[in-house]
């Protein structure tokens, strides 16, 4: 996720344990979302698309909070 801000991720996750949250909690989705894409979890198509939504939001709010991060240090 966000891969390009890899120095700021790294960063807040030891700073903002908010931040750490959203990314532990983004990843776990990704997991759960690739699993049950390759059928290795049974799913339906609204739970899939239900954690891609979560899983878009929590990705929307990182980027959020490393733009208001970056800021605060320039």
């Amino acid at each position: 996720m966000l891969h390009e801000y890899r120095d700021e991720i790294h960063e807040l996750k030891q700073k903002d344990a908010h931040f750490a949250h959203i990314f532990e909690k983004h990843n776990e989705l990704d997991k759960k979302i690739a699993h049950a894409e390759q059928g290795d979890v049974p799913m339906t198509d609204m739970e899939l698309e239900t954690l891609k939504k979560e899983k878009l939001l929590l990705k929307d709010e990182a980027y959020k909070i490393i733009m208001d991060y970056r800021k605060s240090k320039a």
